[in-house]
């Protein structure tokens, strides 16, 4: 059996609203999130993805009363990400509506919170977000890219895209799969709101390197980016925002396209 691929909208949110930026920078309104939460929910998205962009780097939690309100008006499963540091912040986030719990810069500080996570909530609730950047830099321990004769690497960021970490974006992916990640969501952030297609290269060369769903997310600017996502890489997930937010396109005619195209989805 053919599974199918899911299509999930993502609602950045920052100080209450929907924001959509570019390479994580120049923030725009893009709406109310619980509004567009029920859109989406009622439109046929498989899931919905939350994040609440600037929780690590001003060292808070999670907006928890705004999480209640999305997660009342929705019926999909619903990961929700920001300042998660510890066992007890997970906890509050799923008690308060969330069926999974996204965790990127406290992974990377605390590697073993993934472990615990999966122990306590069980592994199909643990959702280790990577945001990852090209380097150009001379780096022995990574795995090495050449596009145009030109030598990089994928470089991990964390705190909403903010600090480098050094650490290769392929081999942490791995590592979050080793200590009990269910999923990775992952994002290129040179491809970020620019609407020119996913990142196909980090994409591919992460989903082949662990045996757990792939989330690609970063750079969708038409539902053909899905569909070569999907024809490209083994990804089991197309994440976007951009195309929802600003009503170019909805959930449904995304979904009609990619069944146009031969990928299986479920309508």
């Amino acid at each position: 059996m053919t599974l199918t691929k899911r299509i999930i909208p993502c609602l950045d949110v920052k100080n209450g609203r929907v924001v959509k930026g570019l390479h994580f920078e120049s923030i725009r309104d893009a709406g109310d999130p619980v509004e567009l939460a029920e859109k989406y929910s009622s439109e046929g998205a498989d899931e919905l993805v939350f994040l609440d962009i600037t929780a690590s780097n001003e060292q808070r939690k999670t907006l928890k009363d705004l999480v209640r309100k999305v997660a009342s008006v929705i019926d999909i499963p619903f990961t929700v990400g920001g300042g998660v540091k510890s066992l007890e912040d997970a906890r509050n986030i799923l008690l308060n509506g969330a069926d999974k719990v996204g965790i990127n810069t406290g992974a990377v500080k605390n590697p073993k919170i993934i472990t615990e996570l999966m122990e306590i909530f069980g592994r199909q609730c643990v959702v280790v977000a990577i945001d990852a950047k090209r380097n150009f830099s001379a780096n022995e321990d990574a795995t090495m890219f050449s596009e145009n004769d030109k030598k990089f690497w994928y470089e991990v960021f964390i705190y909403g895209g903010k600090k480098g970490t050094g650490i290769d974006a392929v081999l942490w992916a791995e590592e979050a799969d080793k200590l009990g990640a269910g999923e990775i969501l992952l994002t290129s952030i040179d491809s970020d709101g620019t609407k020119d297609g996913y990142d196909i290269l980090l994409t591919k060369s992460v989903v082949n390197s662990v045996s757990i769903p792939v989330i690609a997310s970063g750079g969708c600017g038409s539902p053909d980016d899905m569909v070569n996502v999907f024809f490209e890489s083994d990804v089991d997930a197309a994440l976007a925002a951009s195309i929802f937010h600003y009503d170019t396109h909805g959930v449904k005619g995304v979904k009609l396209h990619l069944k146009k195209k031969e990928i299986p989805v479920r309508l």
